[in-house]
């Protein structure tokens, strides 16, 4: 490698301890292609676009109406906000890592200890790519986060409830489960059929006109049990016939 090419390399801080690893040639090429790595880094593909999440998650067939394309939503919105307060503790565990390595580093070259030293920078620059790589995740969890309380706004149209899963889920399952049964063929295998025209067969004796579904000794459940107290109180307090009624 000529001077010139040596010179190129070490100014090139943030790559040189992937450099000083690679053969000369393919060093080189990586320098070339520096800027192109770095655009490629910056818009890489983490979690699902925006395409993705109305095509794909909440498409027609597995939710057929706003109401059971909002609680979806709901879902993805939870689960994406679980794992980056997850992500978070990783964040937190990374810094208090680094901050001891800084540590262990001081101490081993205030001893001489030139091996445990190099050791501690080598565990130092994966801290830090480690954490570059957090950050981008956070950030595009974040991103996502945002679609979907966009997303929710829209499907938000009034017409159904958006407190609790349970209130729309007989309508839209009959939906749901009707385009799976059209779905089926010819060769469709027995299981097939029957997780899909079971539960709808199921579903069609169940269900009430306006949406509700009967229990198995023939009364009409009023959706609430299991629901949280305030969707109770709330619930009493929209519907004459609840406001008596002691729900479980």
């Amino acid at each position: 490698m000529s001077k010139e090419e040596r010179k190129d390399l070490t100014i090139t801080d943030d790559l040189k301890p992937v450099l000083e690893m690679l053969k000369p040639g393919d060093a080189s090429a990586v320098v070339e292609l520096r800027e192109e790595l770095a655009n490629n880094w910056q818009k890489k593909q983490i979690f699902r676009t925006e395409t993705e999440m109305r095509i794909s998650v909440l498409n027609d067939a597995k939710h057929p109406t706003n109401a059971s394309k909002y609680w979806q939503s709901v879902r993805e919105q939870g689960a994406m906000f679980d794992a980056l307060l997850g992500l978070t503790f990783d964040l937190r565990r990374n810094k208090l890592a680094r901050r001891k390595l800084e540590q262990e580093l001081k101490e081993a070259l205030a001893k001489g200890d030139e091996f445990t030293a190099e050791e501690k920078q080598i565990d130092l620059d994966e801290n830090l790519y480690g954490r570059a790589n957090m950050e981008k995740t956070a950030r595009d969890r974040v991103r996502e986060l945002k679609l979907w309380s966009q997303i929710k706004a829209e499907l938000n149209d009034g017409s159904f409830d958006t407190e609790y899963v349970n209130t729309h889920q007989a309508e839209s399952y009959i939906h749901n489960l009707q385009n799976r049964v059209n779905s089926l063929g010819p060769n469709s295998q027995p299981a097939e059929v029957v997780n899909a025209a079971g539960p709808l067969e199921t579903l069609k004796r169940l269900k009430t006109e306006d949406g509700k579904l009967k229990q198995f000794d023939g009364k009409v459940s009023d959706g609430m049990l299991g629901a949280p107290e305030h969707i109770k109180l709330k619930a009493k307090e929209q519907d004459p016939l609840l406001k008596d009624a002691t729900l479980e």
